[in-house]
C-alpha cells in the first residue's frame, strides 16, 4: 500500500473514526469537544515559527516533558507546540505547563494531506519532534515537502510493531527516508528503524530519556507528611498503578489475602485511564473494601482499607506514598506501563509478565534484582508480603532499581544535541 492509497482509505474510513469518538466520548465526555482540531480547523492562537512536540497520550506526555523544558531554556526565543491525540493528554500537557506562556497547544488533525497542511501553515515550525513511535505518512511528507526536520524521539518499536510496518513497506519506507533524526532507545530497534527502510546516517542510538527522570526532594517530603498525617508511617502500604480493565479484579484479590496476614494493609489503587475511575470505584465497594477517593479530600482513617487514586498529574506522588509499587498494564496483554517512575522514587518494583512495550528496561531491572515479575492474585499478594515482611529485600531491591537508573542516564543530553544539530541546520 502507497501513501495515496493509505490517504483514500483514511477518508473512506472518515464515518467509522467519527463513530469510534462518539463511542469514546460515551465513556469520556471530553472526546465530544475541540473536535474542529482533529481536522485543523478552530485551532487556538498558535504564535508561528518555533519547535513543534507531538506526543499522543499522557505516557508520552511525561516522558516528553523534560526535553521540553531543556528546549524552553535552550531556545528562549521559539515558541513550542505540543500536541496530543487523547483528553487526557491534553489535560495532562496543559497542567505540566500551566506557567509557561511559550507553551501552545491543541490537538493534532487527523493524518490527512489537507489537515496536516492546514495544521503546518499555521504553526510552521523550525522542528517537528515526534515522540516514540507515533509514525503519520501525511504529517511527515507534508513536513518534507516545505523543508521541515522532522526528528523521532526516545524512539521504540517491538518486534511485533516492526512485523506490521513491514507489511507495509511501500508506505513505511518513503515515510522513514523523509526523516531527519530517529532517535533510537537501543541498538536493536535502531536496527529495525534501518531495516524498514530508514536512512543509516539518520538512526542513532541515544538511549531512552525516561532514564533521566529526576524527583524533586519536596515530592518525598510531602509524601512523609501525609503519611504522618495519616498516622499510617507504621502501615503497611502498597500502590498497585496504571491499571487497565481486568486487573482491578487480580489486585484486589491479592489485597484481600494480604489483609488476612496483615490486616493493617493499605493499597492505593490508580486506574490508567480516568473514564474507569467510577466503575472501580463501585469494584472496591462492590467487594466490600473500605475505599477512599483521593479526589474527595477525604482522610485516610485507620479502617481505610483501599484509596483510589482518581486523580490526574499525581502518579509520582502517589508512588512515593507507598512502600513497593506494583505496575500494570502487564497482567493484560497491554506491554506495560513505565517502571523506572517507581525506581526513580526507590521503591522496589513488581510487574505482570507483559512487558512488550519495556523489554529493554525490565530485563536491565530484572538483571539488576531490582524486578520481581508475579503471574496472578496469588503471586502477587506473595511478593507484597515478602516486601512487607523482609525489608532488607525490599531495601535491596529499591537500591538496584536506583543503580540501573543512575548508569542509564545521559540519553536526554544525547537526544537534545541530535535535535541541536537539526535547529542549527
Amino acid at each position: 500500500m502507497n501513501r495515496t492509497l493509505y490517504t483514500l482509505l483514511f477518508h473512506l474510513g472518515l464515518p467509522l473514526v467519527a463513530i469510534r469518538l462518539w463511542l469514546r466520548a460515551r465513556k469520556a465526555p471530553a472526546y465530544a469537544q475541540r473536535i474542529g482540531e482533529r481536522f485543523a480547523l478552530n485551532l487556538p492562537a498558535l504564535q508561528p515559527g518555533g519547535i513543534w512536540v507531538h506526543a499522543v497520550s499522557v505516557g508520552e506526555s511525561i516522558a516528553a516533558a523534560p526535553m521540553i523544558r531543556e528546549l524552553l531554556k535552550r531556545y528562549p526565543q521559539l515558541p513550542i507546540t505540543v500536541t496530543c491525540m487523547t483528553p487526557t493528554g491534553s489535560q495532562r500537557i496543559q497542567a505540566l505547563f500551566a506557567d509557561e506562556p511559550r507553551i501552545q497547544h491543541c490537538y493534532l488533525p487527523y493524518d490527512l494531506p489537507w489537515a496536516a497542511a492546514r495544521f503546518l501553515n499555521r504553526v510552521q515550525p523550525k522542528l517537528a519532534i515526534i515522540m516514540e513511535t507515533e509514525l503519520w505518512p501525511n504529517h511527515i511528507h507534508q513536513c518534507a515537502k516545505r523543508g521541515i526536520p522532522v526528528a523521532l524521539a526516545n524512539a521504540r518499536l517491538s518486534a511485533r510493531s516492526a512485523k506490521g510496518y513491514a507489511r507495509f513497506a511501500r508506505l513505511t519506507r518513503p515515510m522513514l527516508q523523509e526523516m531527519s533524526l530517529i532517535a533510537a532507545q537501543t541498538e536493536t530497534e535502531a536496527e529495525r528503524f534501518r531495516q524498514l527502510g530508514a536512512r543509516p546516517e539518520c538512526v542513532e542510538v541515544t538511549g531512552s530519556i525516561k532514564f533521566d527522570l529526576t524527583i524533586d526532594p519536596q515530592l518525598l517530603i510531602n509524601a512523609s507528611e501525609l503519611r504522618e498525617q495519616w498516622q499510617a508511617q507504621e502501615r503497611p502500604v502498597w500502590i498497585a498503578a496504571s491499571t487497565h480493565e481486568g486487573e482491578d479484579e487480580v489486585v484486589l484479590a491479592a489485597h484481600r489475602q494480604l489483609l488476612g496476614s496483615h490486616p493493617d494493609a493499605l493499597l492505593i489503587l490508580v486506574p490508567r485511564h480516568p473514564e474507569r475511575f467510577n466503575s472501580v470505584f463501585e469494584l472496591c465497594q462492590r467487594e466490600g473494601f473500605a475505599t477512599v477517593r483521593r479526589s474527595s479530600g477525604e482522610p485516610v482513617e485507620a479502617q481505610t482499607q483501599v484509596l483510589l487514586g482518581d486523580t490526574m498529574g499525581e502518579l509520582l506522588f502517589l508512588y512515593a506514598l507507598a512502600d513497593s509499587a506494583f505496575v500494570g498494564g502487564s497482567l493484560v496483554p497491554n506491554g506495560g506501563h513505565n517502571l523506572l517512575e517507581p525506581a526513580a522514587l526507590a521503591k522496589p518494583v513488581l510487574s505482570g509478565p507483559h512487558l512488550f512495550n519495556f523489554l529493554e528496561i525490565a530485563a536491565k531491572l530484572r538483571d539488576a534484582a531490582a524486578l520481581e515479575e508475579v503471574d496472578d492474585a496469588q503471586g502477587l499478594a506473595v511478593a507484597v508480603q515478602r516486601l512487607f515482611e523482609l525489608p532488607q529485600d525490599a531495601q535491596r531491591m529499591a537500591e538496584a532499581g536506583l543503580k540501573v537508573m543512575q548508569l542509564n542516564q545521559g540519553a536526554l543530553q544525547r537526544l537534545l544535541d541530535g535535535l541541536g544539530r537539526l535547529l542549527s541546520r
